[in-house]
């Protein structure tokens, strides 16, 4: 049951139509959760717009597809089925079986702090932490964190209001 309706984009705003044709030309897709957020522009922007701005920032830190498993591992801790989807899907589509990883050491630290940060975000073990900023320092540690945390936000946005995976319909 949808608590909010996608918003139709045909008939939609000129406004709306703004946001949808610059996100478009930014390189990305308009999906279930943006139709939902693009009742409101700044909602859409803040998590859209910040978390896409925010991953690539995070790739200066780690590989393209660790950042991709990161945010696919917390939508998996959090079982938001939109976003596991999505990023499964994602995966398949770059060539990535999800069932069927060789995870590199760097991939398997960001989803042990990408389950760590989901299962009990008080009590990260600090060598957890020790063996990231190691890696990728304090400021790589931070912008993983905030990335994190979009995520948890995009997951609990779409288990809130309902919204329906695309790939699912």
């Amino acid at each position: 049951m949808d608590i909010v309706s996608l918003i139709d984009i045909d008939n939609a705003s000129q406004e709306v139509k703004d946001a949808i044709n610059r996100h478009v030309a930014e390189g990305h897709s308009i999906t279930n959760e943006k139709r939902t957020l693009l009742h409101n522009i700044p909602s859409f922007w803040a998590l859209e717009g910040k978390s896409y701005e925010l991953s690539a920032e995070l790739k200066k830190f780690i590989s393209p597809r660790a950042a991709n498993l990161f945010e696919y591992a917390i939508s998996v801790e959090n079982d938001c089925l939109v976003c596991t989807t999505y990023y499964k899907k994602y995966m398949e589509s770059i060539g990535v079986d999800i069932n069927n990883v060789d995870y590199t050491e760097e991939e398997e630290l960001v989803i042990e702090y990408a389950q760590a940060i989901v299962r009990d975000r008080k009590n990260i073990p600090l060598d957890l932490f020790d063996r990231i900023k190691a890696r990728i320092g304090e400021e790589g540690l931070v912008v993983l964190t905030t990335m994190g945390m979009f995520m948890i936000a995009n997951n609990y946005f779409n288990d809130i209001l309902h919204v329906r995976s695309e790939f699912l319909e």
